[in-house]
């Protein structure tokens, strides 16, 4: 088609996400199996990369604003903007879960952080025994500086006896069949307790005048 050398593009096609060190595709294909294609950045200078007509420029790219640009009997043509997200993603997936403390009462609130390191492209889920009811509140932290890490963050408020039991967070590799979970125990009394323990026995006995100490552990 002379008058549309570049096939149109549906807008999921403009927004290229690829992960560190892959190549992708630029799609920008053409009518015209035989049109000389030039591909350029934002800066308006041309880049250098194998085309084909069937699927479009295919390389490693930078980040960044892409165009193409061909010419139909003397008239320059333009395809859609095209962009490129670059994402961290290595192949192994750490992960951590931490919990400030692993034993409450009732009424306080309960805080379990899972972190991800070195990926930006994770499904997270998190299992706790008040997930059926929904109780959970998850905030997620993107944190690039001074490294890449995710930071999912689970809390419960008004925590009760029924929240006791295992916090599991399950981290999946989004493009990659690399999964990884982490696990803490969390217990919550009804009341808080003093746990004693005597350093000495129930009967003790003394010497007129001596100085005896009596030590008791307290928890």
């Amino acid at each position: 088609d002379p008058d549309m050398p570049f096939v149109p593009s549906i807008p999921e096609d403009q927004f290229i996400l690829v992960e560190e060190g892959d190549p992708t595709v630029i799609p920008c294909r053409t009518s015209d199996p035989n049109a000389q294609v030039t591909l350029i950045n934002s800066l308006d200078k041309a880049v250098p990369a194998f085309y084909d007509s069937k699927q479009g420029f295919i390389g490693n790219f930078p980040a960044g604003s892409y165009t193409c640009k061909t010419m139909v009997k003397g008239v320059e043509f333009k395809s859609d903007e095209f962009l490129i997200y670059i994402l961290r993603a290595t192949s192994q997936l750490p992960v951590e879960i931490e919990a400030l403390k692993t034993v409450y009462k009732t009424g306080e609130t309960i805080v379990v952080t899972c972190v991800v390191f070195d990926n930006e492209v994770v499904n997270l889920q998190w299992n706790y025994p008040g997930k059926v009811k929904e109780k959970g509140l998850i905030k997620l932290d993107d944190i690039k500086v001074p490294s890449q890490k995710l930071v999912y963050t689970l809390t419960i408020p008004e925590a009760s006896v029924k929240d006791t039991g295992d916090y599991e967070c399950t981290a999946r590799h989004a493009t990659k069949e690399v999964k990884e979970n982490k696990k803490v125990v969390i217990t919550v009394h009804d009341k808080g307790f003093i746990h004693l323990e005597p350093q000495f026995s129930p009967l003790e006995a003394v010497n007129l005048h001596e100085v005896k100490n009596f030590v008791v552990d307290v928890q």
